[in-house]
């Protein structure tokens, strides 16, 4: 490696270490970025998976969170061609009936089209949407008191509940199978505490924000991100591994966009006992087996909201994916699984004229080689008749094969660690600040930092944010 001393060094170049090197850079501090890839991007990347001509999201898809973001909202992305496009539906789930619940960005809409559970829709979360900026401030960072303590407390009250506690609420299919798709995203059992969270902001983002794709994919963002922290007068490079401390350049600041297992390997020498026991101790949750598809056409859903959205949730009852996300929890594989499906290129030109894209996975024990392909196939065929005969090739990745892809996704974990009360404000470790280690100059700023994962660069910014604070 060859380059000037600079201020500060970030590893890693997801969404999160991109967004410490931009912060840090706008302050007047000279960053290097490095990525062991040929590419920047960690999970915001696309190639062509399958078949040429075909373009397929490697990792991350569809991204809510990146449009609530209150870090990307401050940033001039546009400016370097990143445009998001928003299918008619946010997301939709269908039932074995034929029929199926949809989340629109119109909160009046979603919630009419529950019949009798539109009041306890609306009530959930109507406040969350009305009031997303006050609460994306206070809760997508590390555990403070918040500035809004009414709004948060009110909020805290239905998001600190499990996923199945909150479901009892409602009565019908169809708002309980929502809601049961909604909170699957934490992927864990939806008996633990804190599952209603995840739903709760994943519905009122789709309210205020949507639920959009990136034109193009999601190495779209990076190239923005790249793009603006080049404008800012930064370095990066990549096909860089760090292995050691001692093979980087003079440097004030060493950030790592890693998760607990990595950085240990490389630094944890330099880490006090206490510290380095809370790292070797941090939880790592259900893995994910991924399929991309290239398709001769678009998937015929039997359910006419499901062509109308770029991500559809298969799973049909809360009782079903509720097994599902436990089977997974405890080791078990399921035969009818939850399935997140995301279908691009209707809405985004990802194929060849007339051809099509799909993107899905379920979850799974974390480590399982398990060859999942045939499952997953038969619940999307469940919903949507005649699936299988439209598909051209596939290309699948176990959880092995994610972790190799990236290592950050340990045991195919793609949130960086189990989000549970346990880890939810003290990922990686018990400490005033989650960003500081316990040697001076080296802070972790990976999603396994709060908020958590996610496409939204809050990790990195606010380990920017201490770096600044306790350096600069």
């Amino acid at each position: 490696m060859e380059t000037k001393d600079v201020d500060a060094i970030v590893v890693g170049s997801g969404p999160n270490g991109l967004a410490a090197a931009i912060t840090l850079q706008e302050a007047g501090v000279s960053v290097l970025l490095l990525e062991a890839k040929d590419t920047l991007g960690g999970g915001m990347r696309t190639e062509e998976l399958t078949l040429p001509g075909f373009y397929h999201d490697v990792c991350s898809a569809v991204h809510p969170m990146a449009m609530g973001s209150p870090f990307f909202a401050a940033l001039p992305l546009a400016d370097y061609g990143l445009q998001f496009i928003h299918s008619p539906l946010a997301a939709a789930h269908p039932f074995d009936n034929g029929t199926a619940a949809f989340l629109s960005r119109s909160l009046e809409e979603t919630a009419a089209a529950l019949g009798v559970d539109k009041k306890v829709y609306l009530e959930l979360i109507k406040p969350v949407a009305d009031h997303w900026e006050e609460i994306a401030a206070d809760s997508m960072g590390p555990l403070a008191f918040p500035r809004h303590p009414l709004i948060m407390a009110r909020f805290g009250m239905n998001a600190l509940r499990s996923a199945a506690g909150l479901s009892k609420r409602f009565s019908t299919m169809e708002a309980r199978g929502l809601w049961a798709g909604m909170c699957a995203h934490a992927i864990q059992p939806l008996t633990n505490l804190a599952t209603a969270a995840i739903g709760i902001i994943l519905s009122a983002a789709g309210h205020r924000h949507g639920w959009p794709v990136p034109k193009g994919g999601s190495q779209a963002i990076t190239h923005a991100l790249a793009a603006h922290f080049l404008t800012l007068g930064g370095e990066f490079q990549t096909g860089v591994t760090v292995r050691t401390l001692d093979e980087l350049p003079s440097h004030r600041a060493l950030l790592f966009d890693l998760t607990p297992k990595q950085l240990l390997t490389i630094a944890g020498d330099k880490f006090s006992d206490p510290y380095k026991r809370q790292l070797s101790h941090y939880r790592y949750g259900p893995g994910v087996f991924k399929i991309d598809w290239a398709l001769s056409g678009p998937i015929p859903f039997t359910a006419p909201e499901c062509r109308q959205a770029a991500t559809v949730h298969l799973g049909n009852t809360f009782e079903e994916i509720a097994l599902s996300e436990h089977n997974a929890y405890a080791g078990k594989h399921s035969v009818a699984p939850f399935v997140l499906l995301s279908q691009q290129s209707l809405f985004d030109e990802r194929a060849p004229a007339g051809k099509h894209t799909a993107w899905a996975y379920c979850h799974v024990p974390n480590g399982s080689e398990v060859d999942m392909t045939n499952v997953i196939e038969r619940q999307v065929e469940r919903f949507a008749p005649g699936f299988r005969e439209l598909i051209l090739a596939k290309h699948t990745m176990n959880t092995r094969q994610m972790e190799a892809y990236n290592p950050n996704y340990v045991g195919g974990d793609i949130n960086g660690g189990i989000i549970d009360i346990r880890q939810l404000y003290t990922r990686p470790a018990l400490r005033v600040s989650p960003y500081r280690t316990s040697a001076k100059g080296i802070y972790i700023c990976s999603s396994a930092t709060p908020p958590g994962g996610g496409v939204h660069g809050m990790c990195g910014y606010h380990a920017a944010k201490t770096v600044l604070k306790d350096i600069f």
